[in-house]
């Protein structure tokens, strides 16, 4: 079994910077794909950063310039530098792995963690 914590939410002004970890723990094998994803509320999740096993990154266009993701793998950790905030950024965030286990070294499956709310006020 694999488990993802987040930290790192809160409240900050418009402008303000915060930021987010996400570790990973429990039999893991090896982890890909790292991702943060957010959901305001009353809409749906979507992507807000991903980067790759080799640290390939890539952004959705809404933080382009203002977040920056990150991993440290010796700590099976993600990060999200989010600097530039604005209201529209509030939401919850959520991290998400693709990690193969111990049991199944050949098989990435997606794990999420819980999630960390993120207000942004005007």
């Amino acid at each position: 079994q694999v488990q993802l914590v987040e930290s790192g939410g809160g409240l900050v002004q418009a402008g303000g910077s915060l930021r987010l970890s996400c570790a990973a723990s429990g039999s893991i094998f090896r982890i890909n794909t790292m991702a943060w994803y957010r959901q305001p509320p009353g809409n749906e999740r979507m992507m807000v950063a991903r980067i790759t096993a080799d640290e390939s990154v890539n952004y959705a266009d809404p933080v382009k310039g203002r977040f920056t993701i990150s991993r440290d793998n010796a700590k099976d950790t993600v990060y999200l530098q989010m600097d530039s905030l604005k209201p529209e950024d509030t939401a919850d965030y959520y991290c998400n792995a693709q990690v193969t286990t111990i049991r199944q070294p050949y098989y990435a499956k997606d794990y999420w963690g819980k999630g960390t709310l993120v207000t942004v006020s005007s």
